[in-house]
């Protein structure tokens, strides 16, 4: 199954070659998680502060438990600051 997975900021470091602009299809097996994801991109856990599923914003606790459907969009962030 295929879903779109958003790098923003730093995280964009992890984009592989062929994204455009910050996003790329990734195909994942049926029932994994956003976790799971994160994971098997080798994604440091520690730089992901927000994580939106399709606009809407997925709690630490969920992120294991969520799983993700044909043609999702996931979006991870690292911690932004300003001044």
């Amino acid at each position: 199954m295929q879903i779109t997975l958003k790098l923003f900021a730093s995280l964009s470091h992890y984009l592989p070659k062929h994204a455009i602009r910050n996003e790329f299809q990734l195909e994942i097996a049926e029932g994994s998680t956003i976790s799971q994801v994160i994971e098997l991109q080798k994604l440091p856990i520690k730089l992901i502060h927000l994580v939106l599923l399709n606009g809407h914003f997925i709690t630490p606790e969920k992120r294991e438990t969520t799983v993700l459907k044909e043609n999702d969009a996931l979006a991870l962030c690292p911690p932004v600051a300003g001044g």
